[in-house]
């Protein structure tokens, strides 16, 4: 008995052992350096995306945070809440502009500038980081000013804390320079130039830095193994419809669907269709500066459409439709950036496809709805036949192929040619065709 319950515990112990095995293998590994991508413009999506980061960083111990960057801009609402992210990471982050090629312009300058170490790719830029004003209006001289001088003050705000040169930063701000790597490295906007991202790690490795919060830390980043944090399957959903102009075109796709339900009752799934993607459309459009009185233009434009319909106007209504559709597009995404707002080239692709189709498929329906019935008892109304014989008032007429009882207001004769006027259960109304 003593034998077997030995051999009990042993088993149990090696189970335990095995199954902690899993476990601690299951773990993230200390030290490692978490890694994320930012590739498109700054919103509220890559915001999160990054904070996201930060977090996971800090809960997994690891040596360090890499945002690997390439971006044209984007959002000052969103780069500010990266940069407080940032400056509160317990967690060294380093914002490194690659691979060769990328770009961090506008808000990704302010991003770049923000970081515990700032790194370019080789052939790589940054900077041009004017503030643009929302709204489509100029603002005027004294608006212009407070907008520039609260960008340019909020870009020294953190500038100076990192060491780097202020004055040159706020010349991005204030005359939207742009800098290559070797003369933002030379301008000390940046720590260092690389090749690569392993390039990168090797020169940070034993660097000691100082955090915003004025302590000092030691990089230890020789050998660590770097994982990728990927975006949720919400982020990249969301930050594919970010783009104003797949916004701008699913919102077009949805309320198509919306129409072929409309006009094909219980089809279903051209109506689920459609409500899905028009509340996709406008979650992602709550989150992006947009005007909403463009949706005013956009429903104008399926008016226009409706009325080419109704009343002959030889396409102008259609016109006025697709000029208020693409208007309705370019209108509808107020971004700071040419990339975050919809180009002319698919409001037009969208506008002028779907206008036509449009048109098209409500002017079959609506004259399908003033066309003559030409089936059943009302389709005879209208028709001509031949009397088979007299009709005072009562007889025979003979009407589309058939033998039809009559009854006419005046007697004609067996042989003439008579027209329906109306139909009375099983009896025709006629007169005399003549």
């Amino acid at each position: 008995m003593k034998t077997l319950c030995s051999a009990r515990i042993r088993s149990v112990a090696r189970l335990c052992l095995a199954l902690a095995i899993v476990a601690l293998g299951a773990l993230p590994a200390a030290g490692q350096v978490l890694r994320i991508r930012i590739d498109g413009t700054i919103q509220p999506i890559s915001a999160e995306q990054i904070e996201r980061g930060i977090d996971a960083a800090a809960a997994q111990h690891a040596s360090a945070l890499l945002i690997e960057m390439n971006t044209p801009g984007g959002l000052l609402d969103s780069t500010r809440e990266i940069i407080t992210k940032i400056e509160a990471s317990p967690v060294p982050v380093i914002v490194y502009v690659g691979p060769s090629g990328a770009r961090a312009a506008s808000a990704g300058f302010f991003i770049l500038e923000s970081a515990d170490v700032a790194a370019m790719a080789n052939g790589t830029n940054a900077g041009a980081a004017h503030p643009v004003t929302l709204g489509g209006g100029t603002p005027d001289e004294v608006m212009k000013a407070k907008i520039e001088n609260d960008t340019a003050a909020f870009m020294r705000s953190y500038v100076t804390r990192r060491g780097r040169n202020a004055d040159a930063a706020e010349k991005a701000v204030r005359q939207s320079i742009s800098w290559t790597d070797k003369e933002a490295l030379n301008l000390r906007l940046i720590d260092l130039t690389v090749k690569d991202q392993a390039d990168l790690l090797k020169q940070l490795d034993g660097r000691t830095i100082q955090r915003f919060d004025g302590s000092t830390a030691v990089l230890h980043l020789a050998g660590q193994p770097v994982e990728d944090m990927p975006a949720t399957l919400r982020q990249k959903v969301l930050g594919w419809l970010m783009d104003p102009n797949i916004a701008f075109l699913v919102l077009a796709v949805g309320a198509l669907a919306l129409y072929a339900e409309f006009n094909h009752p219980g089809a279903i799934i051209p109506g689920v269709v459609g409500v899905i993607f028009i509340l996709l459309t406008l979650f992602a459009l709550n989150l992006l500066p947009t005007r909403y009185a463009s949706l005013w233009l956009i429903a104008l434009a399926f008016v226009l459409f409706a009325l080419e319909a109704k009343f002959a106007s030889h396409g102008v209504l259609t016109a006025g439709g697709i000029a208020s559709l693409t208007l309705g597009g370019l209108l509808l995404v107020d971004g700071p950036i040419p990339e975050m707002r919809v180009k002319l080239i698919v409001a037009l692709a969208v506008s002028l496809p779907f206008g036509l189709i449009t048109a098209f498929l409500m002017t079959i329906a609506l004259r399908a709805l003033r066309n003559k019935v030409t089936t059943g008892s009302q389709g005879l109304v209208g028709e001509l036949g031949v009397a088979r014989t007299e009709l005072a008032p009562n007889g025979k007429v003979f009407v589309h192929g058939e033998l039809w009882n009559a009854r006419a207001a005046k007697p004609i004769h067996n042989g003439d040619a008579v027209r329906v006027v109306a139909i009375t259960e099983l009896e025709l109304l006629v007169e005399h065709a003549g």
